[in-house]
C-alpha cells in the first residue's frame, strides 16, 4: 500500500516522524513521507502512525502485497 500526507490536512504535530523515523520525515513545519519510502504502508509503526495522527492527514492506498500461499 502507498503512504502520504495530506499536507492541508497536516498542522505539524510530527507524530508520524516520531513513530516511523524511517518512513517520515519534518520538512517546513509539516509531516512528509520521505523519497522511496512511499510503499511501506505494510510497516506496522506506519499504520500506527495513520492511527494516532492528530489531524488524520496520512492516508493509505492501493491494495495489500499478495502473500504468497505457501500450502
Amino acid at each position: 500500500m502507498k503512504v502520504s500526507v495530506d499536507r492541508d490536512l497536516c498542522y505539524g504535530s510530527a507524530e508520524c516522524a516520531h513513530r516511523a523515523p524511517a518512513v517520515f520525515e519534518f520538512v517546513d513545519g509539516f509531516g512528509v513521507v520521505r523519497p522511496g519510502r512511499e510503499r511501506t504502508g505494510e510497516d506496522p509503526a506506519v499504520l500506527e502512525a495513520v492511527e494516532k495522527c492528530p489531524s488524520q492527514a496520512i492516508s493509505l492506498s492501493g491494495s495489500p502485497r499478495a502473500t504468497p500461499d505457501l500450502s
